[in-house]
């Protein structure tokens, strides 16, 4: 059963319409049926506030200085690369030079290593536990990415005004931050 509607479009919407009906060859008709059934599916997304996650999301990715990687490429990257014991010297220094530039940027960005963990445990590398002045317990997917990221976090925090103590287990770390004077 169809039913007939009658809808007034301002220019842009219009525009909109018939741009994607000669990009679709799509009838007007069809269209507006769908990008109703559409509105619906998706009226809580289109109604709220997005997440603050996707949000951050979207800004990482849309400036183009990151990409989504399937975490099963990250820990086989990582693992070909700290293969039969240490990693590969060129890639540890291509690492550090990533680090150090990464430690300049976060000077301003970050207050202290806490915010710093966030960010990292909402990038996917890590889970992170706040146990209170300033002592983290931070949880690896893998012996390789524990590895890569303490280095990473090591490297990149130098510029912070803190000190930072890490205890190594086998896939968990402390990571104890202290004031450049304690």
């Amino acid at each position: 059963m169809s039913h007939r509607v009658t809808v007034s479009l301002d220019d842009d919407a219009h525009a909109a319409l018939e741009t994607l009906a000669g990009e679709t060859g799509k009838g007007r008709s069809e269209l507006v049926r769908r990008a109703l059934s559409f509105y619906a599916a998706n009226f809580e997304a289109a109604n709220e506030r997005p997440s603050d996650n996707l949000e951050q999301y979207y800004r990482m990715l849309s400036s183009g200085e990151h990409v989504l990687l399937d975490v099963d490429f990250l820990h086989a990257f990582l693992e070909h690369c700290y293969a039969g014991g240490d990693p590969d010297p060129a890639f540890v220094e291509a690492a550090d030079r990533v680090s150090d530039y990464h430690a300049r940027e976060y000077e301003t960005r970050f207050e202290d290593v806490g915010d710093l963990l966030e960010w990292l445990a909402f990038c996917g590398f890590l889970e992170v536990r706040d146990e209170a002045d300033g002592v983290y317990h931070v949880v690896f997917p893998s012996e390789a990415i524990q590895w890569f990221m303490t280095r990473f976090i090591e490297r990149s925090t130098t510029e912070l005004p803190t000190a930072l103590e890490i205890e190594r287990g086998v896939s968990k770390t402390i990571i104890a931050e202290r004031s450049d004077g304690e």
